[in-house]
Parts: C-alpha cells; sequence; structure tokens
C-alpha cells in the first residue's frame, strides 16, 4: 500500500484552553486526526526548556539502569584540528 501524505502550513494561534484557532481556512473539510508541529516565534528561556523535557514522559527511558552504557572514563577528548 502506498500512502500519500498531503501537508498544509499555515498559522495559528494556541488558545489557553489548547485549542489551534487556524488563522486561514484549510482547502478541504477534515474531520479525523492530523499530525501537528508547533513552532514557536519567540525564544525560549534555557531554563524553561530544560523543566519542559525534564517533565516529558518520552526521555522516562533514562532512568533505567541498563541505559547506562557509558563512563566518563569512556572515550577521548575531541581535539580541534586547527
Amino acid at each position: 500500500m502506498v500512502r500519500m501524505q498531503n501537508s498544509i502550513e499555515t498559522t495559528a494561534t494556541v488558545e489557553a484552553d489548547r485549542h489551534l484557532l487556524l488563522d486561514t481556512d484549510i482547502p478541504a473539510p477534515v474531520s479525523k486526526r492530523v499530525r501537528v508541529i508547533v513552532m514557536l516565534d519567540e525564544d525560549i528561556d534555557e531554563g524553561q526548556w530544560l523543566s519542559s523535557v525534564s517533565q516529558n514522559d518520552v526521555f522516562t527511558f533514562l532512568d533505567d539502569e541498563s541505559e547506562d552504557i557509558y563512563s566518563p572514563e569512556d572515550g577521548s577528548p575531541i581535539e580541534d584540528e586547527v
């Protein structure tokens, strides 16, 4: 089976209740799940970013001791080639 993937780029406002309000109409009626990538125009403070990442469930696998496969003694320092 070959799946064709259509995409539409537009801007939107994220409302307080986490709904997206699109700035323009889309060319076809859509009443199904879609994939959304949110790109913020403003810079995010590093502290905010670290806090957000540390609370994201996608990184919980890093708590597993089996993921600790490297130590400070592994590898060698990177030296600049000047």
